[in-house]
């Protein structure tokens, strides 16, 4: 892959040297059109590591960095839309990948605003919001956001609390959401809730509304205190009685099984992202080994250390063919929803031994912002939890291959 670090020098050790981490080849024959993309996205990261730590360190969310993904084309994550750059399957992972080995939080940036919002817009939004909306969404000119999981209602997002009333020529949205990405950004949100609507045949039904941040009664809360991608910010966001028209109803949104159809399209990005970071925590151990001196050798002349980056390696690349192989499926259109399911099962949690393999490995070392592992480290916690923990995973793919639902 002739990957870089995007870092700076530390104590005399360069982290921006290239490393081949593509040990079985898994990108080698991919065509130049997605090649220029994956350099796009490189060339966009690299330089960044001291400056991203520097964010994460002090919980700042860079937002003209977000708008410079825009600029760059780098945030449509694979969504297909007429008025939107098209991009295979393979170049929008490889785009979630090479971001996300940079900086987790510029990697759920293309995951919020892409994966979630624009792809909720192209895909349920009228022809009016498309035309008003789609562009500034993907050029990041206006933050978006998915509003979704509420404060008691994580895993079971099905059964989400907020409500939309009916009200003369429009609605009264009233309820909370929580872990919201770009919730108090000042941009839009698209908000999920349940219409209550007595009589009516949609009564029940979970749709979604286009709202604008600046709407009275409209308040987004940025959560602090995280100690994962904090260089993004999540809100708490309450509504309270905010007054919508007609038109801020999604018209191709009639079920929750529409939020799911989004949520599953960006359990593919999640995989990619989980890639990206392990990478980035292998190139670094690996890197390391062969330049730290301990008892008058290198690290990589130690048999345990050849061992850990022989046990990283392998996983990294089990990640790679999981990868590629849900490209491919995605490109054929025979992609199911519970194989993206298993691809991200299996990258967070090989993403997470990866990096606690690498923190180890570096000794006191690893738990400085300056060598990035530790950082990857907490950020693969939120990525191993959000589109869908583990165990909602585990439940979709045991309901898939054994044909029982275990689901309460």
């Amino acid at each position: 892959m002739d990957a870089q670090f995007p870092g700076q020098s530390v104590d005399g050790y360069d982290v921006t040297a290239p490393l081949d981490s593509d040990y079985y080849a898994v990108f080698a024959d991919i065509s130049a059109e997605d090649r220029a993309v994956w350099d796009r996205a490189r060339a966009f990261i690299d330089g960044l590591g001291g400056r991203m730590a520097a964010a994460w360190d002090g919980a700042d969310y860079p937002m003209d960095l977000a708008r410079r993904l825009g600029e760059l084309d780098l945030l449509n994550d694979g969504v297909v839309h007429p008025a939107l750059t098209r991009f295979s399957p393979l170049a929008a992972g490889l785009v979630n990948m090479e971001v996300s080995r940079g900086d987790g939080s510029l990697g759920t940036v293309i995951a919020v605003q892409g994966g979630l919002a624009l792809r909720t817009l192209a895909l349920f939004g009228s022809e009016e919001q498309q035309r008003r909306w789609l562009v500034p969404i993907a050029r990041a000119d206006v933050p978006a956001a998915f509003a979704l999981t509420e404060p008691d209602h994580g895993s079971d997002s099905v059964s989400l609390e907020t409500t939309a009333r009916r009200h003369g020529d429009g609605w009264i949205l009233r309820g909370a959401k929580k872990w919201i990405g770009n919730g108090a950004a000042g941009g839009l949100a698209f908000v999920w809730a349940r219409i209550d609507d007595e009589g009516a045949a949609h009564h029940g039904a979970v749709r979604c509304f286009l709202l604008e941040q600046a709407l009275p009664g409209y308040t987004g809360t940025v959560i602090t205190g995280k100690a994962s991608l904090r260089a993004i910010h999540q809100a708490h966001i309450t509504l309270d009685d905010v007054h919508v028209g007609d038109e801020a109803l999604l018209p191709g949104a009639q079920s929750f099984r529409d939020a799911s159809t989004v949520l599953h399209s960006t359990r593919s990005g999640v995989a990619w992202s989980a890639l990206g970071h392990a990478t980035a925590c292998y190139e670094t151990a690996l890197q390391y080994a062969g330049e730290r001196m301990q008892f008058g050798k290198p690290l990589a002349r130690f048999q345990m250390v050849q061992e850990r980056l022989a046990q990283m390696l392998a996983d990294l690349t089990s990640m790679q063919l999981y990868c590629r192989r849900l490209a491919d499926l995605e490109s054929g259109g025979v992609l199911r929803p519970t194989q993206a399911s298993l691809a991200k099962y299996h990258n967070t949690r090989a993403a997470r031994r990866i990096a606690a393999t690498a923190r180890d490995l570096l000794g006191g070392n690893g738990i400085l912002l300056e060598y990035g592992v530790a950082q990857h480290m907490a950020d693969i916690e939120a990525i191993h939890t959000y589109e869908g923990t583990e165990s909602v995973q585990a439940l979709l793919l045991g309901r898939d291959i054994t044909g029982v639902s275990a689901f309460a």
